[in-house]
Parts: structure tokens; sequence; C-alpha cells
């Protein structure tokens, strides 16, 4: 019986089991399908079932299969780049599901701080953020190029078009006395971080003073801009207080691109550019010229012309015309780019690598260019229980600028316009029987500048145990330099019989620089209830050693052998500088939240600098930041307009130990010309100074963010004061005293305090059609409030309180006096002379009134259009202040015609005058300080435009292709007396005018 019973139960069980296990496989199946955007597909998209732990991603051609359960379950996808959509599987097993790109609110951004990630709705202080959308494939050396007019607060000057040239970089206007103008180091430039590592300054380059504004280059001209994922500018003192006495003038984050999770690529990028001058400057023709030296001889009474006035005297001839800037700045630059990546991953890794080549030519008529090549590496791990983070970055580069030794864009500006031809019928130099400079002889006086960089860095994280996290920041830069001015004779007409062991001379220096970094810190993570706090103590250690050297030969056999000095028949040697920079913090961070809508943050450092002497060595720096997330309270959670709001607010102090290294110390020069029984001298070259201290740099700053319709609308308004003080600058000493001045800290108080505004809108957003519009704009206000004994200082003449420290004294221009047919000018004390400093007291402002940008990006279907528009309000030198006097063998300005006579009493130019008369000299070296040397030179410039069309592919070996046209410096709209009214000195080649086509390819 029991036999049977069991017989019978096992039975039941089975076919039980049968129908539960039918009943299963009837709700179980694969669904399968295909992800995009509407154009190419989508990777990494996360497929999920709504109320179920399945979950798939997609691959690099967009597909998924995930299996699902139920009779007509819901399916996820999500993605941080796109809207999240849910759809109903209806019984179906395939799909093809199309996303939309977010519009990307603050609440999602992610900033980076430096020491810290932050989300940007969580920030309390102020930090601007540029992505490589927004830079990638313009056509430029420097990724400066690329974001000036995007970020508010930001202001970018290039130096001029010249390759490899320097930019002047001010974030919040400027806090220090000390400018390149006035200093060999200048006082206000910003901390560039390079993947959590300084990078060093850029080499000293004493011989291309002829040919790069100011001596001047940048540490961003190494970087590729195509390798940059974003630059974050901190500004404020809650963002800048914990780099301490690095932090005054801002900080410059830049992030390099990574490899991506679970997709392999290999990228192909190529492009080729044509560059102009942007602006040429209207100049007489022959007729006007000969006209205006014919007038000039009159006028000073000569009837014989000289001799030397070819240009009249008919050694030249009269009917010639040659329009030099066409001829000396006027060619095309060609511009070419070739990039070669490989990029992928893991759930657990990614790697990426990148080289590239960038060559560029000049617009002078001579063949040399600037080269640089660059190669980046990345990887990133992440351990599988997600407790190790480890980030290794490398950046390479190697850049070689060969040009003239002299820029031409002056000599273009002045040659006469009937001068001889450049060369004989023959091919060869034209001298005109010894009356004509051939100007195209110098440019075999060459300047040649060859640096390698080597950054590196290292990020490591461990999560110790719960809440609390161990990282490390390390790196080293390495950075050599080496600059050659090579003046061989041949520049020279060849009727002075000069030889290379007479007359070539070579010029010659180099640098090598080596700096680590070390900074272990220790994060705490808590959270209970309400309560978030955050904690962060950490320390740093930096170490920079560099060795610059300089030597001059002259006398060589031959031309070939003047880049060897050893060649030279004399040597001229300079001092061998060996600088040593130690630099220690300890720094720490403390943030609070509570319900996540009210925000404290306080950070804290303590520096100490070897730039500095004993007795002030130390000195510590801080800052405390408060936000409010009002959109968050109950009275507004619900708000169909408002969908962000935030109040911050800040204050803190920041400083400054960017003065060079040791300057407190007493040094000697060896006196190489000063030998006594044979025995070389020394010299002393600087006063010791034990009290010599920090530059402080105390900031305010209040804002309000809005969030508005969904976030289409986007609105950062800022209020911000800086006051720096403790500024250090070389006083001025007694010449009985051996030197002209010491080292120290003046009581000199500079205030900056201004509104920044952002807006970024999308008015239009679907499937086929986006638009999104974006402003900014910066008000700023430089002021000096106060300078001890100013009166008696030799800064007398250079500032005035309650003025811009960008100020310039002038005589005050009053027109022409028709009694004499000169320049009238304001006589201040009334003693009958025109005279500086009595009479010099209009005080003209060449700061900025205002600044800022609007770009426009415009995407219909597979075509992408992108826009930016700067504009600056300022006052700056104009034509008028370089002008060599009218009337000598020096070409004018179209302008000029309209000179003063009795036929032509408005006329704004006195009459001509050949030079030889004293008192017309003196006249008209007045005008070129008075206020007709300045005006307006405001402009607004069509900075970049961009065309990108997407080629539709069906390849499995290319998944996309990109062509794009890009323009740089396209058009600018200006009143501006002069060649182009963005320089920082004038006299060089102003920013180029470029297009550029190119491709970009993903396989």
């Amino acid at each position: 019986m029991k036999k049977i019973l069991s017989t019978i139960g096992l039975v039941s069980g089975c076919l039980a089991f049968s129908a539960i296990h039918s009943q299963v496989q009837a709700q179980t199946r694969t669904v399968t399908g295909t992800v995009n955007n509407g154009e190419k597909p989508i990777s990494g998209v996360v497929v999920t079932q709504e109320g179920s732990s399945q979950m798939t991603t997609t691959t690099e051609t967009g597909a998924f299969s995930l299996q699902i359960t139920g009779e007509n379950p819901i399916l996820i996808f999500r993605h941080p780049e796109y809207g999240e959509r849910k759809i109903s599987t209806d019984g179906k097993t395939s799909f093809i599901i199309s996303l939309t790109e977010k519009v990307k609110s603050i609440e999602e951004v992610v900033l980076n701080a430096g020491y810290y990630n932050v989300k940007a709705k969580e920030s309390t202080g102020s930090i601007s953020k540029v992505t490589a959308k927004d830079i990638e494939n313009q056509p430029v050396n420097n990724v400066l190029s690329a974001v000036q007019g995007r970020m508010a607060g930001v202001n970018i000057i290039q130096g001029g078009g010249t390759a490899g040239g320097g930019y002047e970089v001010q974030i919040r206007g400027k806090n220090s006395l000390r400018t390149l103008l006035n200093n060999a180091i200048d006082g206000n430039q910003p901390l560039y971080v390079l993947d959590g590592v300084p990078m060093l300054p850029t080499p000293n380059s004493p011989f291309s003073t002829l040919i790069l504004p100011l001596n001047n280059s940048n540490p961003l001209n190494s970087i590729n801009p195509n390798d940059i994922e974003s630059i974050e500018v901190l500004k404020d003192a809650d963002a800048t207080a914990i780099y301490g006495s690095r932090g005054a003038n801002g900080v410059l984050l830049i992030t390099t691109k990574k490899g991506n999770k679970n997709r392999s690529a290999l990228s192909l990028q190529t492009s080729l550019g044509f560059s102009t001058t942007a602006s040429q400057l209207k100049m007489m023709d022959t007729k006007d010229y000969l006209n205006m030296r014919r007038q000039a001889f009159l006028n000073d009474g000569i009837t014989a012309y000289p001799a030397t006035a070819y240009d009249l005297n008919g050694i030249w001839d009269p009917t010639r015309y040659t329009d030099w800037q066409k001829i000396l700045t006027g060619s095309t630059a060609t511009t070419s780019t070739i990039s070669l990546g490989l990029s992928g991953g893991s759930e657990q890794w990614t790697y990426r690598v990148n080289a590239t080549h960038h060559g560029q030519t000049t617009v002078f008529p001579a063949d040399y260019g600037y080269k640089n090549n660059t190669l980046t590496t990345g990887f990133t791990h992440r351990s599988a229980d997600k407790k190790l983070q480890l980030s290794l970055n490398s950046h390479f580069s190697q850049q070689d600028n060969t040009v003239i030794n002299e820029d031409f864009t002056n000599l273009a500006l002045t040659l006469s316009p009937n001068a001889p031809a450049l060369y004989m019928a023959d091919g060869s130099l034209n001298w005109e029987n010894n009356t004509f400079t051939n100007p195209v002889a110098s440019t075999v006086s060459t300047y040649l500048n060859a640096s390698k960089q080597f950054n590196n860095s290292i990020n490591l994280g461990y999560q110790l145990i719960p809440h609390f996290r161990f990282d490390l920041n390390a790196g080293f830069n390495y950075q050599n330099s080496e600059e050659f001015s090579l003046r061989p004779h041949t520049r020279f007409n060849p009727a002075y019989n000069l030889t290379s062991s007479t007359s070539s001379s070579t010029y010659t220096s180099s640098q090598n620089s080596f700096s680590y970094l070390l900074e272990p810190q220790l994060n705490y993570d808590y959270q209970r209830g309400t309560h978030h706090w955050t904690v962060l103590v950490g320390g740093s250690f930096q170490s920079s050693d560099s060795k610059q050297s300089a030597l001059q030969g002259s006398g060589f056999e031959n031309n070939s052998l003047m880049m060897n000095i050893n060649a030279a028949k004399t040597k001229t040697f300079s001092d061998i500088n060996s600088t040593q920079y130690r630099y220690a913090a300890v720094f720490g961070r403390f943030n609070y939240q509570w319900h996540n809508r009210y925000i404290l943050n306080l950070t804290a450092r303590r520096d100490g600098s070897s730039r500095f002497g004993p007795n002030n060595r130390f000195a510590n720096f801080g800052a405390v930041g408060a936000a409010w997330l009002f959109s968050k309270e109950r009275w507004l959670e619900h708000s169909s307009l408002l969908n962000f709001g935030k109040l911050r607010a800040s204050y803190g102090k920041t400083g400054s130990d960017n003065i060079g290294d040791s300057q407190y110390r007493d040094t000697y020069s060896v006196a190489s010309s000063s030998i006594y029984n044979g025995v070389v001298g020394l010299v002393p070259s600087r006063l010791y100074n034990p009290d010599f201290s920090w530059e402080t740099t105390k900031k305010l700053e209040i804002a309000l963010e809005l969030g508005l319709w969904q976030n289409r609308i986007q609105l950062n308004a800022a209020h911000y004061r800086n006051r720096s003080s403790n500024q250090l600058v070389g006083l001025p000493l007694p010449a009985i005293t051996g030197f002209t001045s010491v080292q120290a800290n003046l009581d000199a108080t500079v205030e900056n305090r201004g509104w920044e505004l952002e807006l970024q809108t999308v008015p239009v957003k679907s499937k086929d059609f986006t638009w999104q519009s974006d402003f900014n704009v910066t008000v700023p206000k430089n002021t000096l409030l106060a300078f001890p004994n100013l009166q008696g200082s030799a800064y007398a003449n250079q500032l005035e309180i309650g003025y811009s420290t960008s100020i310039v004294k002038l005589f005050e221009f009053n027109g022409i006096d028709p009694a004499t047919g000169l320049y009238r000018f304001t006589d201040v004390n009334g003693d009958g002379k025109i005279t500086a400093p009595d009479d010099n007291k209009n005080i003209a402002e060449l700061s900025v009134k205002y600044y800022g940008g609007w770009s426009n990006k415009i995407r219909f279907q597979n075509w992408d259009l992108s826009f930016l528009f700067q504009f600056t309000k300022q006052n700056n030198y104009n034509y008028n202040s370089q002008m060599s006097l009218p009337g000598t063998m020096i070409n004018q300005p179209f302008e000029v015609n309209n000179v003063w006579s009795a036929t032509n009493p408005t006329g704004y130019y006195m009459p001509y005058s050949t030079g030889t008369n004293a008192v017309k000299n003196m006249s008209h070296y007045n005008f070129t300080k008075s206020t007709a040397a300045v005006s307006d030179a405001s402009y607004i410039r069509l900075k970049n435009v961009q065309v990108n069309y997407k080629i539709p592919l069906r390849s499995s070996v290319i998944k996309e292709a990109t062509v794009y046209l890009q323009g740089q410096n396209v058009w600018t709209l200006t009143n501006y007396f002069g060649l182009d009214p963005e320089f920082i000195v004038t006299g060089y080649l102003p920013p180029l005018k470029t297009w550029s086509l190119g491709t970009q390819i993903n396989f």
C-alpha cells in the first residue's frame, strides 16, 4: 500500500513541477534591440525591467539583450547624458529606442575644486567650467585662445600672432602692482594645475625680445587642446583659499581626457588651416606720401632735397607703389594637425593614448615655422570592491619654434611706399646702389627655441574603513629649454665687406627645471539622517630646482658653425643661475550639510615658502563659504517655474609668493670684466631682507544661482570684492647705496570689485533640432585704495590713489595753435612750458570697463553649427602713441592726410616737418604722450565659428565620421585707430585669422 502511495505522490509531484515550469517559461523571455540618439548608436545605456533586478548595458553598436518576466513589463533606459525613457513591452521582443540628450542642469554638473570634487548645486564657491565640447578641434596652438569670452571673470589677452607667444590671464582683475611691464615676473599670473600637479612656469627667453612681446610664452602652449576634457577656474576665496599662497590670482585646473568604459575606440583627427593677418591699417599711397614729404621740406624752409632723401631726389622711382603690409606680413601661414588616439576599458579600468603633431608656418616672408609634438597617456583602475582607485597620467611635449629674429609688423607700416623692389631681375637681393636697407636680408637672422616638457601625475585613493578614505596626489615635472638668436653677417649689405669672422654672432641660453609634488590626504564622509559631514586634512610638499645659463659668441669662420658656440673666436659668458624652491603646507576642509539645503564650508591652509626670509617664512590662509538651496524649501519644492535656486556667499584670505626664488637673500654676481691681480671679482647684486613677506588678498563674494523652466534657463549672478595688500615690489633706494632698489613689502592696497553674469538658455529642443545660447558679461572695477607717501615714491607718475593701477598720465591735447601751427596742450602750472610731471595731469584709464561673450550651438539632424562673439569695452593706446613725426622718411596712416593748414583749420595733425626743427620735434613728442594717444579700443569679434557634418555610415569598421570647417578671429567690429585692439604691447603681429578644414574618424 505504501509503495502504491509513494508512486502516486511522485507522479503528482512531477506533474505539478512540470506545470509550474511551463508557466514560468511562458512568462520569462528575452527581448533585444538597439538604442540611438536619432543619429548614432549609444553605448553604455543601462537597460532594466521595472521592479526587477535584471539589468544589462548596451554595446558599442547600441545593442542590448535582456531577460524579462511577467506578462507586460516596463523597460527603463538610463544614460547620464540622455533623458530617462520608459516603454511598455506590449508583447514585443524587439525594440529600436531613441533617447534625447539631456539639458544638463546645475544639479547634475560635477566640478573639480582641486583637492576635492563637488556637485555644482552644492558648491559654496565660484568655479567656472569649460568642457571639451566647447574647445575641441579649434585651430589654435593654445587652449586659452579657445576659451576667450566663454567664462565670466576671466579676461584673456593674446600677446600676438606669432606661434609660441604668451597670454595675459586676469582672473577678477590685477591684484599685484608687479606686471611684465615693470618686473621680470608677472605678479598677477594664476596657478596652472594639470591633472592635480602644478605646472612649471615657462622658462625665461631673454633673446626673444624682438619677436615675442615681453619675452613671454605660456605653460599651456605645450598641451594639445584636444587632449583636454575640461578647464575649471577657481575664483573666489572659498574655492582658492585651500591653495593658500598660490591662490590669490585664481587657479586654472586642467583635466585631460580618459578612456571610456566597455568601449574600445581608435580615433584619427586631421585638419589643415590657412591663416592671414586679421586686420591691416590703411596707409598713405605713394601720391599722398610724397606730397607729405614735399610739404615737410617746404614747411621747414628747405629748398634743396638732401642726398639721403632717396624717395624725393630721383634715386627711387616716384611712381612706384608697394603695399608693404602685403609683402612683409601678408603671406598665408598654413596650420596642420594630425592626431591618433586609442582608448578603451572595462568596468574596472580604462586607458587612453593619444599622439599629436601640430605644425604652423608664418605670415612673414621666410620659410620658418612652429612645431609641437605631444604624447598623452592616461590609465585608471577601480577595484571590484570599489575600495581602490588609481589614476596615472603623463604628458610629453616637444616644441620647436623657428622664426625671424625681428617682427616685421612695424617695418611694414613705416617703410616708404615707393621704396625699391626687394629683388633684382636675376633674383638677387636689391640694395638699390646702397640706398636701400633690404628687409628680406634680415630673414637670415633667426630665433630658435626648442623645449621639452614631461608632466606626470598619480592619484591614488583607498577606502580604509567605512567613511574613511586615504588619497595620495603626487607627480613630477621636467622642463628643458634652449634658445638661439643667430645673427649672420649676410643680413648686412655686401657693400660693407663684412665677413663671418668679424660680424656674425650667436646668443644662446638654456634652462633646466625639475619639480616634484607629494600630497597625502585623509577624507572622512559621514551622513546621518538630515546631517552630512565631510572632512579633509592633508599636506603638501613641493621641491623645484632650476638652472639657467647664457653666453654669446662672435666671429665664426663660417656661418654654418654658428650653432656651435665653441667655434666662436670671442665668447662672453653670463652667470650660471641655480635656484631652489621648497614649499610645504598643511591644509584642511570641513563641509556640513543639513537637510541637503543648508551648506557650510570651511577651508584653511598654513604655508611655508623658501622664497621668503626666516622671519616671515610661514603664513596662514583660510575661507568660509555658505550656501542656501532655497528651491528645496517646501514652499518652492513643487514650483513649475523655479527648478533650482541657490544663494551663496564667501569670505577669506589667500596669498601670493610669485616673486621668483630666494629674493630675500643677498646675492653676488661674477664680475668677469673686473680682474684684479689675476683674480676675478664679485659684485653685490641684491640686498638681504629677512622680513620680506607674503602678498595677501582678502576676497568677498555673494552670488545667486537660478534654474528656470525645467532648467531651460540657468542664471548665475555674482558680486565680488578682492583687496590685495602687502604688495611685493622693489622699493627704490638712493644711488649712494649702490643699489637701485630692495625687494620689500609695500603697504599699498589694490581693490578689484565687480559684477559677473552668466546666462545659459535652451530656446529650442527637439529630436531633430536643438538651439543652445549662452551669454556672459563681467563689469570689473580696479582701484588703488592706499599707497603711503605715493608722491614721494618712484611710482608717483604711474599711479594715483582712487584710480586703477592701469592708468597713464598724459598732457591734455587742445588741438592746433593757429598762431604757430604747433600742437597745443594745457599748461597746468602756468610756467609757459609743457613738461612732465608738472603738466601731464590728465589721467586716462586703460583698464577694461566690461567684457564677455555670446555663444550659440545649433544642431539640426547631422549638422552642427556653433559660433562665439567676444566683446570688450576699453580704452587703450592708439597709433598716435607710436607715430613718428609726419614728414620724415616714414610712411603714415591715411588719417594723417588730415593735416592742419590755413585752408583746413579743422585738421587734426600739425603741419608736416622733416625732423630738423627741435621745437616741432618736441611738440610731436608731447603729442604722443597726450590724450590724443589714448582712445576707444572697444571691439566685438566673431571669435570662433564651426560647422560640423556627421556622415551617415553603414560600416562595421568606421563607427563615426565627422567633417568640420572652423574659423578663428573671423571678423572684428571696432573703431580703434591701430592694427588690432587686442594687444599687450604694440608693435607686434596681431592675432591671426584662421580657416581650418578637418575630419574626425572613430573606428
